[in-house]
């Protein structure tokens, strides 16, 4: 019997979800209603966090999230016309295109080797007055040092009189954990992803972890419009009509049938985690130790979501065709995203960044590999490497 390509991703579907989206369907409210304020408060329980609002996609809460920024706040000087976001090159589109949406200059910053993760040096020599926002993305799963980008933005406060505001892309990090606490709940806006492929699915969706009562408020207006949905007030002669908007917003909100899904796929994703988290664990066991296979270094103090199992690979191109040959997916899977034409203008130097995609790759590790599976990605990357000693 033929191997089938053992692919990066899955998507995970309960048997739970069928019977609560068909109440969903048969219950005439589709749009955002019970169901999205249940899946909501199912969020806040898993998180331990009480100010959480979901949205149609991680990208609509990158994008509110530099919106809600924007406004002044104590000693936040909100974001003004020619302010700087750094963020990593390497990341999907998705964390971009939510940074130009605003209205923000984009300087990016260059990646850690080790963990494929923004490098954090770099973070600090490029800090200046204009600097208001540090996007960060945990790459595969991987928590950036909190802490340390913590200290680095208190001694920005201390030049400059404000602490810039950090922004979470937490789209490949859902129930990872830094210091155990979960990402997300560190104080900053933390923003994930349900896309098919995550680890929790709402079929397409995302979320928002917010770190105040008022940016929860002023999020949930604006992901409809500006338009109060909760109905605290709402116009006495004719209830359809909404009172005046003093906010514009967008049409960014999550729906019920979306939060039913992820109703039916909450309850199992702890034992996603378990095995993925294992699965990390296993191939990093084994393959250890192999000159030009290097496996990407976590914190010693946090735990991986698991969703990438990253390595960079000396011979990239060689090792790519010859896992395709196996059929094992192998993949870089996101284009750094300083090469396109749309953003020509922030191009800079990230000299790091440029040695590591010429050896970044991801191999599977998720909850779908069987023990087979595991046991021949393994031995698999031992041949390419016994036969590139060999020959």
């Amino acid at each position: 019997m033929e191997r089938e390509t053992i692919s990066l991703f899955k998507v995970f579907m309960s048997k739970d979800v069928k019977p609560l989206v068909c109440e969903t369907l048969d219950s005439g409210w589709v749009t955002q209603g019970p169901r999205v304020a249940k899946f909501e408060n199912e969020l806040c329980k898993y998180f331990n966090a009480e100010h959480v609002v979901t949205t149609n996609s991680a990208t609509a809460g990158l994008t509110l999230a530099y919106k809600l920024l924007k406004t002044p706040a104590g000693d936040w000087p909100g974001i003004q016309e020619g302010d700087i976001c750094l963020t990593p090159a390497l990341t999907c589109f998705a964390t971009t295109s939510a940074i130009l949406a605003q209205g923000l200059q984009i300087q990016w910053c260059d990646a850690d080797r080790e963990t494929a993760n923004i490098c954090l040096e770099d973070v600090e020599r490029k800090l200046n007055e204009k600097t208001k926002v540090i996007c960060i993305v945990h790459w595969g799963g991987n928590p950036v040092d909190l802490d340390r980008l913590d200290a680095i933005l208190e001694n920005h406060k201390k030049k400059y009189g404000f602490k810039p505001k950090v922004v979470e892309d937490c789209a490949h990090a859902f129930g990872a954990e830094y210091k155990g606490k979960k990402v997300g709940t560190h104080g900053n806006i933390a923003v994930f992803s349900f896309q098919a492929i995550k680890h929790l699915t709402t079929c397409d969706g995302g979320m928002m972890i917010l770190p105040n009562a008022e940016l929860l408020r002023r999020a949930k207006l604006l992901r409809w419009y500006g338009i109060d949905r909760e109905r605290k007030s709402y116009n006495k002669k004719d209830h359809r009509l909404e009172n005046d908007i003093a906010e514009s917003g967008y049409k960014f909100h999550m729906n019920d049938l979306n939060a039913a899904i992820g109703l039916g796929n909450l309850p199992h994703i702890d034992g996603l985690l378990q095995k993925n988290r294992a699965n990390v664990q296993y191939m990093t066991e084994q393959l250890s130790g192999i000159d030009g296979f290097d496996i990407m270094k976590q914190h010693p103090e946090a735990k991986t979501a698991g969703w990438l199992f990253t390595v960079r690979v000396a011979e990239k191109e060689k090792f790519v065709e010859f896992m395709t040959e196996k059929k094992i997916m192998a993949s870089q899977v996101h284009h750094r995203n300083d090469g396109h034409s749309c953003v020509a203008e922030f191009q800079t130097s990230l000299p790091k960044l440029d040695k590591l995609v010429k050896e970044l790759l991801c191999l599977p590790v998720g909850w779908w590999l069987s023990d087979d599976d595991k046991l021949y990605i393994v031995d698999s990357v031992k041949e390419f490497f016994d036969a590139s000693i060999s020959g």
